[in-house]
């Protein structure tokens, strides 16, 4: 019935002579857009209530499908409409515009059913990886890679589809394909290095997006936000985007925290060399608030013994796990642990150690250098009395007089 339709309207044209040829062709082509405007309506009605009668079912794949169709389902009714419309103008029109018709609708079809299922592979995408759709939803970052690659293959595969609908051979295309392929390679070595490095991190999968990693070969440092064919998008601590050549990952180490099954406490604390006797006491206590502590792993190592004689104190090394990995409640965890450790020292009547340094001398230089002052000290005080019984005054506090001084204060008196 719609392959005879052009021929009903083509007869209906033919033979009705009310009006001229030109008017009736002008009418029929506003009628067929008309129509079609009308049935894309009805057709967009149509999947819009269906949609949302599905949506009360519990299967999300049949919502995915009609969501992914309604706008498509729209485009073929226009893409048909026109189509009969272009076709009717062309039997009555000399214009070579109407004389690709047919490439166009095959184009259109191609282009209809590429669209259709983009969109169905976007929906999927959200299902799979949405934790508010499936009960255990897949890793974000597989999803968008087997997103992309099905994208590559729809879309390469409609190309290919389109070009023989243009009367190009793809075998021919295949085979320049494959000879330019090589000169593009070299041109393009490291847009391709980075593709297929991008390829490695969605296959290996060391880092997914919103994993914090770091990497001690190269600056690198922050949360994962978007994992590109070519770049990967790194936000650093500091707030600023990084954006790293896929590439890159293939030659450097990278090291992923947020995988980490705890977080480590690593101190060396000192006590004064006078606290010696306590040790055993001090360090029996701490080890037993340790494996008592609420908040560190018992089933990881833990360490606490009476590490080396250091410089100015006796170290005591302590070596333990947190069940936490966040990054602020480590350091609360942590706080506690060393307040704690604190008051135990205390608690002993110990004090944890500072450098100091303790200068012995020999006990000669130290008398000798005593005497000195005292004979200093002597000989100042009798040279002010003798000054102040002759002068018939007492010394000035703090003033001290030569022998000469005192020989012109003698003459001075006699004359």
């Amino acid at each position: 019935m719609i392959e005879e339709a052009p021929s009903i309207v083509n007869s209906w044209i033919q033979d009705w002579s009310l009006l001229s040829e030109s008017w009736r062709v002008g009418l029929v082509v506003f009628a067929l857009v008309a129509g079609t405007a009308l049935v894309a309506y009805i057709a967009s009605f149509i999947v819009g209530v269906a949609e949302r009668r599905f949506q009360k079912t519990s299967n999300l794949w049949d919502d995915a499908l009609l969501h992914a169709a309604r706008k498509p389902v729209v485009g073929f009714v226009w893409l048909q409409g026109v189509y009969w419309a272009a076709e009717v103008a062309h039997r009555y029109s000399e214009s070579e515009l109407f004389s690709v018709n047919d490439t166009l609708l095959q184009l259109g079809f191609v282009w209809l059913l590429v669209w259709t299922l983009l969109r169905l592979i976007k929906q999927g995408e959200e299902i799979l990886a949405s934790p508010l759709k499936m009960k255990k939803p897949m890793d974000y970052t597989t999803v968008n890679a087997v997103s992309k690659l099905s994208r590559a293959v729809v879309i390469i595969t409609a190309i290919l589809i389109a070009m023989q609908s243009l009367g190009y051979s793809i075998s021919g295309v295949l085979a320049f394909g494959g000879v330019g392929g090589i000169a593009v390679g070299f041109a393009a070595k490291d847009l391709l290095a980075n593709f297929f490095g991008g390829f490695i991190i969605h296959l290996d999968r060391p880092f997914k997006v919103g994993d914090w990693v770091r990497s001690p070969d190269r600056n690198i440092e922050g949360v994962v936000e978007h994992i590109g064919w070519r770049l990967t998008t790194v936000r650093t601590f500091d707030k600023r985007p990084l954006y790293v050549p896929n590439a890159a990952f293939t030659t450097i180490a990278v090291e992923n925290p947020s995988r980490m099954l705890n977080r480590r406490i690593s101190e060396t604390i000192g006590i004064r060399y006078a606290d010696v006797s306590g040790m055993a006491e001090i360090v029996a206590d701490i080890r037993s608030m340790l494996e008592n502590h609420e908040d560190i792993d018992q089933d990881q190592t833990l360490i606490v013994n009476f590490l080396a004689f250091n410089a100015s104190s006796l170290d005591i090394m302590v070596y333990t796990f947190t069940k936490t990995i966040e990054w602020v409640r480590f350091h609360e965890v942590k706080q506690d642990v060393l307040l704690r450790i604190s008051e135990i020292i205390e608690n002993h009547g110990a004090e944890v150690a500072f450098p100091t340094r303790t200068l012995h001398l020999p006990g000669g230089v130290r008398v000798a250098a005593d005497e000195n002052r005292k004979a200093a000290g002597e000989s100042d005080e009798s040279g002010a009395s003798d000054h102040a019984e002759e002068s018939g005054r007492a010394p000035a506090s703090g003033s001290t007089y030569s022998s000469e001084t005192r020989g012109d204060s003698e003459e001075a008196t006699g004359d």
